[in-house]
């Protein structure tokens, strides 16, 4: 009930205090040896081991003990009955009341102090005599006898005094290591601390880069929408002209009918047929002739007439802008996907040019974006697909429903074509030329002129070239192909239309030295 003081183990696994199992067994009259807890007897009477883990845990808490409980030391001497302590010896480690006190007080060698439980470590448990010795197989100290007979008589052994000097110096070392980690910590608390005040003034840095980007592109977004709706305005008084443009001619027509209408009411009331048959003749006999038509079909012409907004080239100028923005994100249809919703265009980011279809007399760029006319021939093998007439070559996708929009560029001097064909085209005779068949439609540049191209018919186109950006819109159900120069303000080219039947691709055809490239 009391703590432990030189705590032992018995083989059956109980720890005892070791002064308290020898008495216990010293004052067994017939020497039979048993655990005083589970009764296990032994033959012999064991030996006493050590029990390390609770020594330590007795002498990291006994000084705590000491100072808040009153703590009761009894006479080593007093076997009989036990009598408290008053001193302890030095010398021999035992704990004496006042009538061995003056029996050991006779011999000059012994020094007294105060009773302590510590003084028991100072003395082996199994032969009851000081501790001299320090095993360090066993990391133990030992009396003279335990290591010339017992356990510890042929381990490696030192006094007291060596072994305490050895690991004084071995706890030296470790303090100095200590000492080296605990200043290499705080030199790293100091560079972390340096790196967290870098780390917040970089983020203030990247923080301030942000809202200036932020910024930026706020003032692009608006440049832009000041862009696209200048250009929606551009194109609603451009088709609102040709509306007024009719609708002023059909008042016309609309006069021009009631003065008829009123003259052949005035004919038909007259009584007199001679003077019908005369007024007739006078005003001539196709003066009253209606013309012949379906008001279907001449609304379908007055709305071809006015024209309606390029929905195409309008979304086309929106993505492209927007794509612009996302720097160093893929360029691929779905980074789109939102903004294209909105118009219901796609803008074509990941078309490329097909090498199956390339000519032996063009060069295809490492990402198959441009096309260009070496002067080296590529002697490429011949294939069905592969144009062999032409310096030409067409994209890898092909579309057929739907509105897209793409952008080239051009170089600055040379001829080229551009254009879409179906699949069918031939890719041997001189009508493979693209534009110059009824299976492909094209725009061309030729000294300096652009030119519209569809079979036979070659357009010359009024606008001067002034830019090497083109965009190209295709609204397949519409039947609309239109060409565009993205100069500022962007300016409309021409615009063909026809009922498309197959699969189209985009196709070029390049001069010596000229270039074109997919954006």
């Amino acid at each position: 009930m009391d703590i432990y003081t030189d705590p032992v183990t018995l083989m059956c696994g109980h720890s005892f205090c070791g002064i308290c199992i020898t008495k216990t067994w010293d004052n067994q009259e017939a020497r039979e040896y048993s655990c005083p807890e589970c009764r296990q007897r032994f033959r012999v009477r064991p030996e006493l081991k050590k029990n390390l883990r609770l020594w330590n845990i007795v002498e990291t808490f006994l000084p705590t003990y000491l100072e808040h409980e009153e703590v009761r030391i009894h006479c080593t001497y007093c076997v009989r009955s036990p009598v408290l302590a008053v001193k302890t010896c030095r010398h021999c480690h035992t704990y004496l009341c006042d009538y061995h006190l003056k029996i050991h007080r006779k011999s000059p060698e012994h020094v007294f102090e105060e009773p302590n439980f510590l003084a028991l470590n100072r003395k082996c448990p199994v032969h009851k005599k000081v501790l001299e010795y320090y095993c360090w197989e066993d990391t133990a100290c030992i009396c003279v006898t335990c290591k010339l007979d017992g356990e510890h008589r042929e381990h490696q052994v030192e006094t007291l005094n060596e072994a305490s000097e050895k690991k004084k110096r071995t706890l030296k070392n470790i303090l100095w290591k200590l000492t080296s980690q605990r200043e290499e910590a705080e030199k790293r608390v100091l560079n972390l601390r340096e790196l967290r005040r870098q780390v917040q003034l970089k983020a203030d840095s990247v923080r301030d880069q942000v809202t200036a980007l932020i910024r930026d592109i706020r003032e692009e977004l608006e440049a832009l929408e000041k862009r696209v709706l200048t250009e929606i305005s551009r194109q609603e008084e451009q088709v609102s002209l040709r509306v007024s443009d009719l609708i002023l001619e059909l008042e016309l027509q609309k006069y021009e009918l009631a003065r008829k209408m009123g003259h052949i009411e005035e004919l038909c009331r007259r009584m007199d047929p001679l003077t019908v048959l005369q007024k007739r003749e006078s005003g001539g006999v196709n003066s009253y002739d209606i013309e012949e038509g379906d008001h279907e079909d001449r609304e379908r012409h007055d709305t071809q007439t006015a024209g309606d907004l390029d929905v195409g080239l309008i979304a086309g100028i929106l993505h492209r802008q927007l794509n612009d923005f996302m720097n160093g994100a893929k360029r691929h249809h779905d980074k789109s996907e939102v903004s294209n919703s909105i118009l219901d265009i796609n803008v074509e980011f990941d078309v490329s040019l097909d090498v199956n279809t390339a000519s032996s007399y063009v060069a295809l760029s490492g990402d198959l974006k441009t096309v260009s006319r070496p002067e080296v021939n590529q002697k490429r093998p011949e294939t069905p697909e592969r144009f062999q007439y032409y310096p030409q070559v067409l994209s890898s996708r092909c579309f057929s429903s739907g509105r897209h929009y793409w952008e080239v560029e051009t170089s600055e001097t040379g001829g080229w074509i551009i254009g879409v064909t179906y699949p069918s085209i031939d890719r041997r005779g001189p009508q493979s030329l693209i534009g110059h068949n009824e299976l492909s439609w094209g725009l061309e540049m030729c000294n300096d002129h652009y030119s519209a191209l569809h079979g036979i018919t070659d357009t010359p186109l009024p606008a001067l070239p002034s830019c090497r950006r083109l965009g190209i819109s295709l609204d397949y159900e519409a039947g609309r192909l239109s060409f565009y120069e993205l100069s500022d303000p962007i300016r409309h080219l021409h615009t063909f239309t026809a009922t498309f039947t197959e699969l189209l691709h985009l196709g070029f055809w390049v001069e010596v030295n000229t270039w074109i490239r997919i954006r």
